[in-house]
């Protein structure tokens, strides 16, 4: 398995996540990779940490959220794997519910989403986002 982190979802990607038929609720898996230091895309100094300024948008993507009816499932350090193997662990994981992806295409278009976003950019060197639908079974 190859595994890449982006920051930014390739058009592709975007389209074809959002054309998808499934239009029901969704969990999103963001797995995160911190950079060692914030790297502002407007070039302002900082002595933040990738994580203290993930840490910012993580806050505020709160109030994101629920304006189009998510909330804040889980968020937690990595602290260890005991089955597979990767070459690097991700810093951390956070678990964001959606009614709908058109939902979550609707948050990242609102103005209080667009005034945080740059905290992200700042502190991530890359994530993995991983679409989960709800179904019947374990943990239901």
């Amino acid at each position: 398995m190859i595994v890449t982190n982006e920051v930014m979802p390739q058009s592709a990607a975007a389209q074809a996540f959002f054309a998808d038929t499934d239009h029901g609720p969704m969990v999103m898996v963001n797995l995160l990779k911190f950079r060692d230091k914030a790297d502002y895309p407007d070039g302002r100094e900082t002595t933040l940490s990738g994580k203290e300024a993930y840490l910012i948008y993580g806050a505020a993507v709160q109030k994101c959220l629920a304006l189009v009816g998510g909330h804040a499932v889980f968020s937690g350090d990595v602290s260890g794997i005991i089955l597979g193997q990767v070459e690097e662990l991700w810093d951390m994981v956070a678990l964001a519910y959606y009614p709908s992806p058109q939902a979550m295409m609707q948050m990242v278009a609102l103005p209080e989403y667009q005034g945080i976003e740059m905290h992200r950019f700042a502190g991530l060197s890359g994530q993995l986002n991983i679409r989960t639908k709800p179904g019947a079974g374990f943990g239901q």
